[in-house]
């Protein structure tokens, strides 16, 4: 006794994928696989470069106050940086403080320039000016 009889076009059909199929919707999964981790991957780029420019500017302008706090120096071209922390937010940045007269002679304004290095890069310059008070 039988149940189930398959009659007509669906008794000789092959239910399946071919193989056109198959690299079709390979080549799409494949396509949008390779565009999402190209974005997470720019993303990320982003994020670090983001990172970087914030640590440097925050080391930048607390170097500023500290030359801005320091006695003025007349004629000076440079001036001591404040240490930098250990911390493994800031390793491998440094810290140049260039000073320069605004008028010839010195009369006790000067133009300071923090530039902040991060393994060698600049990643940001913070400009600013220092009075004889």
């Amino acid at each position: 006794m039988r149940l189930f009889t398959m009659t007509g076009s669906l008794a000789h059909r092959e239910s399946g994928f071919s193989l056109v199929e198959t690299l079709v919707a390979l080549t799409i999964l494949s396509t949008i696989a390779v565009a999402f981790l190209g974005g997470i991957s720019t993303g990320s780029r982003n994020v670090y470069i983001a990172d970087e420019r914030a640590t440097g500017e925050s080391l930048a302008r607390s170097q500023m106050e500290w030359a801005k706090n320091i006695g003025y120096s007349y004629n000076a071209t440079s001036y001591d940086t404040a240490s930098i922390p250990d911390s493994g937010d800031y390793n491998n940045y440094s810290a140049n403080i260039t000073a320069e007269a605004v008028h010839d002679p010195d009369d006790g304004i000067q133009k300071l320039i923090v530039t902040i290095t991060h393994s060698g890069k600049q990643v940001f310059k913070l400009e600013g000016y220092k009075v004889d008070r």
